[in-house]
């Protein structure tokens, strides 16, 4: 049987992603998708107008957050299997393609694109998307340029207690119901920051570290080693850092450990 991109739909949710948005869009339209859906979160800047102008079906997730932004998107769609974008996501003209094909050929339920960060000249930015180019996690799957059965996807669902982590929480369910996800070794998605200040780094610390400290709250003792890995990432990112003799990155792997455990504590009390 013959699989194509015209059996796919793009779910990409977006909150005020005006300046991410056209290019993602773009990359969309050109991969050949069935159709794109569009979730806006309450945007206050010119993202409805964009999708809407980009030929995107336009839907509201009314203020719900990312996980409902992302249901609501899959059961809006009429296709066998759903890519779920997010705007900050450049595909190449044959990537959902390419990944499809993975996914089917490979026997996996589910598939995420990698990712190449690519940053502005700001410090922040740029330390963001070397760890994301260096770090372990570039390996673990998640939702960011991800395709999977639409049946499945709404049948898994999501806790929509989580507003970050939720992938980590989908990971480890999809695992325990003995399902096949992974990261894609064929396909690779260029991946945007919307900002390269320290203020949008803290929130990307913060979000991180509230997933993970929810996902303790959940599991209780399965979930407690969750709270190694800042630590253990800050650790390996500064001693690869001094290795390649690039010091300049000791300060981001300080406040990314420092801020992400201050999400730990929030998520855990939350």
């Amino acid at each position: 049987m013959t699989h194509s991109p015209a059996q796919v739909t793009a779910v990409v949710p977006a909150r005020n992603a005006e300046h991410l948005l056209p290019g993602c869009l773009d990359a969309l339209r050109r991969t050949g998708v069935a159709e794109i859906i569009v979730v806006d979160g309450l945007s206050t800047d010119r993202t409805v107008e964009i999708a809407r102008a980009a030929g995107a079906r336009v839907l509201s997730d009314e203020g719900r957050g990312l996980p409902w932004a992302r249901t609501l998107g899959v059961r809006n769609s009429n296709t066998p299997w759903v890519v779920l974008v997010d705007a900050d996501v450049v595909f190449a003209p044959t990537g959902v393609a390419d990944l499809l094909a993975e996914l089917v050929e490979d026997g996996y339920d589910a598939l995420q694109a990698g990712l190449e960060s690519v940053a502005g000249p700001g410090y922040w930015g740029q330390a963001l998307a070397h760890h994301h180019r260096t770090g372990r996690s570039r390996n673990w799957f998640g939702l960011v340029a991800t395709i999977v059965d639409r049946e499945l996807m709404l049948s898994l669902g999501f806790d929509d207690s989580f507003k970050s982590g939720e992938d980590i929480e989908l990971r480890w369910r999809m695992r325990n119901a003995g399902l096949r996800t992974g990261v894609s070794r064929r396909v690779a998605v260029e991946h945007r920051f919307a900002a390269d200040d320290f203020d949008f780094a803290l929130d990307q610390f913060m979000m991180d570290g509230t997933g993970l400290g929810k996902m303790i709250r959940k599991h209780g003792w399965r979930g407690a080693r969750l709270a190694l890995l800042p630590a253990a990432a800050a650790v390996r990112g500064s001693a690869l850092s001094l290795v390649k003799g690039q010091p300049r990155w000791l300060r981001y792997y300080a406040a990314f450990c420092w801020y992400n455990y201050a999400g730990v504590v929030k998520g855990i009390s939350s």
